[in-house]
């Protein structure tokens, strides 16, 4: 069979440490029922050994030639194959609570992020392997450097954590950058409920517009310094030293007095 060049425009890097691979698949854990979905198998590192362990496994491509080659491929039979961007796949169309795996292409990983926050009721866990800087930007706490928007807005539906470091050499062609594996298991208001959620990304968007300033002033169309202080935010603060429940706090304080002066 023919090489395969990786593709810039899919944000292409093939996955070829076998040591990585085996890592990646005994933290799925997958078992022969289960609803797996891959996205983007390029060359079938991770697709052949979650294949083997399943009776069905989902896989998403965008990339014509990668499907021709993913057809051929001896465990065929088992995979399902969903040809087209990820961004427009509709994860509900496959009935079952999700496990959702993935090398994921780095140039669309944040809005992919987003898109899968939208389903996470329908999903048991995910592990993806991420630019390292991206996984840690997920994964921080607040009065550090890596926490912002992208954290809080996926801690809001997510426990995550970084599993596995991944240097560039494990791949084909290697980046320039280093990569990890996040696991993302669901777990339901964990930071709190939002009463309007639309409300509270809007916020969360506000505040980290501008780091430097303070939330007095990224929020100033939002929220005056009563609002803030009633849910114990100082307005001297920066939003990277505010926990990501205080932000929930914030919204719904916002939300229930817009009600009452109606």
């Amino acid at each position: 069979m023919k090489e395969h060049k990786a593709r810039k425009r899919f944000g292409q890097n093939f996955l070829q440490d076998t040591r990585i691979i085996a890592d990646i698949v005994n933290a799925v854990r997958p078992q022969a029922e289960d609803v797996v979905i891959e996205i983007g198998p390029g060359l079938a590192a991770i697709t052949e050994p979650l294949a083997k362990k399943l009776n069905r496994l989902h896989v998403i491509e965008i990339d014509r030639d990668i499907v021709g080659r993913l057809k051929t491929l001896p465990f065929a039979d088992k995979l399902v194959i969903h040809e087209g961007d990820v961004l427009q796949f509709d994860f509900k169309s496959i009935a079952g609570k999700k496990k959702i795996v993935g090398n994921l292409p780095y140039n669309i990983s944040t809005p992919l992020l987003f898109k899968l926050a939208e389903v996470a009721d329908d999903v048991v866990d995910m592990h993806f392997m991420l630019q390292k800087e991206v996984v840690e930007r997920m994964v921080a706490a607040p009065k550090s450097n890596d926490y912002g928007r992208l954290g809080v807005m996926l801690q809001y539906f997510f426990d995550m954590e970084l599993l596995i470091d991944v240097p560039p050499e494990s791949f084909e062609p290697a980046p320039k950058v280093d990569s990890a594996v996040v696991r993302m298991i669901p777990v339901k208001h964990r930071i709190g409920k939002a009463d309007d959620f639309e409300h509270f990304a809007k916020l969360v968007k506000l505040a980290f517009h501008q780091r430097r300033k303070t939330i007095r002033n990224n929020l100033k169309e939002l929220a005056g310094d009563d609002d803030l202080q009633a849910v114990g935010i100082n307005p001297q603060d920066r939003a990277e030293h505010i926990a990501p429940e205080k932000y929930v706090e914030l919204s719904n304080y916002l939300v229930r007095k817009a009600v009452r002066k109606k």
